[in-house]
């Protein structure tokens, strides 16, 4: 029997030996490879922390010690040590496994929000708390430093500090790397960290010596403390965090389980929050791994186990982005690109190596690549700050008060938007439509195909007194669907029959729209499907469309409450249309992971389904009846 069979939870872990321990790290590993080989996932970070997760779980007491981890894409270690390795075959498949911490899975599981840099707020409020209740327990905070480039974790770090009575050990998790090279004045004063040796023995030596001296002692010791803290800050900057009141340790090797047993035994001991410093290589373990330049196999699709090679795969519409940004850039000396710590994941790898002075990486801070970006408007240029539609969330404030008010013209481009599927509720950018419409002023493209991808990016950027957006989900984009005329400025897909629906097809459910209407042409029944291309502001000639048809159906991959379906109807309501209105969207709650078109499917929003609902609806006209008496859940 392997043993990590035997492995039912960390408690197990203490009885084993140095060599045992050395034999389940390589079963981890073996394991992880071989699963994220199939399912795919985020291999490279999970491989960095496989003797650090060990030595945490030997030394802390799992579930009533808890464990944070920031993100969560780097606990597939703890999965498998918390009693999770008989399910973890079913990896980010639909019922199983999921790719971050999950409260339904595991009592060792607390908190699974997987966006960035916010781990160490929980872990403050989870350790006062404890302090408070008068509870003897720990709380670890796993930390990357990509992580630490996020302004929240300083906030957390601020308030951490004071807390002196807080039983918070916060593993820094040093790989120089959060997708790519880590960047920014954090990443240079880790790797002073990293390079340089300490001097606080002979420093010690010196006051001691010093303060020993009768009469001047003292004095000469004050008098040279400044020059003993540059000589500290210059050679040994674990001052980062000491100058915040934090203990330090470190730096340790990562690798080494035995060292970080010791470090985190010393840090446990120490009653106030102290910072373990761990030096990790990501994708450790797996020569594949270390040798892939881009990001160490950071979230690599299905590969071969023995080469490492990625199986072959389509082009996704992040590189048909990458594609239009670098010729827009080529065409536009004023456009410059941003990003947050994800330059390849969004597709701005290829415009950075082509106008390295126009790009900027400002690390995982959505929060100021808005605001940056407000200050390159402000100051003559056009930013286009790409982002996961998800992570633009963290950064509405910067949005509506730095941009919008300030009538700067930035564009946002939003990849992932909509159900993202595999890595779950926190992942699907199914908030951005909502969030937006209350911006005054933005305007927002929903690209339904390539073509219209490159048109709404090179209208976007035209845009100088107000922000727009562009957003596109996840995957490879279907074919060309070309307009059979103009509406305004929407485009219409489908006109066939009589006026009897119109169907108002959002971005890239125009495709699952234009089947919808092959249905309920085969079943007799009118349609017009119409794709806004601008879906905000609400075009006027949708509007007169909606006086035209018997049934106006509103088709979208996000949130139904405030999205475009919502502002619609509330604009139809507006123009005194009273044409009845059937709103399709993502109902508002958290999806668990699975497959795109499975969750599609699940919510309502496939073809079949639609089709069928909207059959009812018109039946229910037809007989005289509201579109409200229809219950499409019967």
């Amino acid at each position: 029997m392997a043993l990590l069979d035997s492995i039912a939870s960390p408690r197990d872990l203490r009885g084993l030996t140095s060599e045992q321990l050395d034999e389940l790290a390589a079963e981890i590993r073996d394991v992880m490879i071989r699963t994220v080989a199939t399912n795919s996932g985020h291999l490279g970070p999970n491989l960095g922390v496989v003797e650090l997760t060990l030595a945490i779980h030997r030394v802390f007491d799992s579930p009533r010690d808890r464990v944070v981890f920031d993100t969560g894409h780097q606990s597939y270690v703890h999965k498998l040590v918390t009693g999770r390795h008989a399910d973890f075959a079913t990896l980010r498949k639909e019922g199983g496994i999921s790719g971050y911490p999950s409260q339904a899975e595991s009592e060792h599981d607390i908190v699974e929000n997987s966006h960035a840099s916010t781990a160490l707020s929980y872990a403050d409020g989870l350790a006062k708390a404890y302090a408070i209740r008068g509870e003897d327990r720990h709380v670890v905070a796993v930390i990357g430093d990509g992580a630490l480039t996020g302004g929240m974790a300083w906030e957390a770090l601020n308030n951490i500090a004071i807390a002196k009575k807080s039983r918070l050990v916060i593993v820094v998790n040093d790989n120089e790397r959060s997708y790519t090279p880590t960047i920014g004045g954090l990443a240079t004063a880790l790797t002073s960290l990293r390079t340089n040796p300490r001097y606080e023995q002979v420093l010690d030596l010196v006051k001691k010596r010093l303060n020993a001296v009768p009469g001047v002692g003292h004095a000469a010791y004050d008098a040279l403390h400044a020059v003993k803290k540059g000589m500290k800050d210059a050679l040994a900057p674990q001052g980062l965090f000491e100058d915040l009141g934090l203990k330090y340790v470190g730096p340790v090797d990562g690798h080494d389980r035995a060292a970080m047993e010791q470090a985190l035994t010393n840090a446990k001991r120490f009653n106030g929050p102290v910072i373990v410093h761990a030096l990790t290589r990501k994708g450790q373990g797996y020569d594949p791994a270390l040798r892939h330049e881009a990001d160490q196999f950071h979230a690599p699709g299905p590969f071969d186990v023995q080469t490492g090679a990625e199986k072959p795969k389509g082009k996704i519409w992040t590189d048909h982005f990458s594609e239009a940004i670098v010729d827009l850039g080529g065409r536009r000396k004023d456009v410059v690109a941003l990003t947050a710590a994800m330059m390849h994941p969004v597709g701005l790898d290829v415009f950075a190596s082509t106008y390295p002075e126009r790009t900027f990486d400002v690390g995982i801070a959505e929060q100021h690549a808005v605001t940056s970006a407000a200050g390159l408007a402000m100051g003559g240029l056009h930013p286009v700050f790409a982002v996961y539609a998800t992570f633009l969330n963290r950064a509405f404030d910067q949005v509506l008060m730095d941009v919008a008010l300030h009538k700067c013209g930035v564009t946002f481009v939003l990849d992932r938007s909509g159900v993202t599927g595999d890595d779950g509720a926190s992942h699907n950018g199914m908030w951005d439509m909502s969030i937006l419409q209350v911006v005054p002023g933005l305007r927002l493209a929903a690209p339904r195909d390539v073509t219209r991808l490159h048109e709404l990016l090179d209208e976007a950027v035209e845009v100088d007194d107000a922000p727009t957006v562009v957003r596109f989900p996840k995957g490879p984009p279907p074919e060309d669907v070309p307009a059979i005329d103009r509406a305004g400025g929407a485009d219409v897909l489908v006109r066939a029959g009589e006026r009897d629906v119109l169907i108002v097809a959002v971005g890239s459910m125009a495709t699952t729209a234009v089947e919808v209407a092959s249905r309920l042409a085969d079943q007799g029944i009118g349609v017009t499907v119409v794709d806004p291309r601008w879906v905000k502001p609400v075009d006027p000639a949708i509007i007169e469309l909606a006086r035209e048809h018997r049934l106006v159906v509103s088709v979208e991959d996000n949130g139904r409450v405030g999205g475009c379906g919502a502002t619609l109807l509330q604009a139809l309501n507006d123009a005194g249309v009273p044409t009845p209105f059937r709103l399709h969207g993502i109902p508002q709650e958290f999806l668990d992971h699975a497959k795109r078109d499975a969750i599609l499917a699940r919510i309502g929003l496939d073809a079949q389904t639609l089709a069928r609902s909207i059959v009812e609806d018109v039946t229910a006209l037809d007989r005289g009846l509201s579109v409200v008496e229809v219950d499409h859940t019967a």
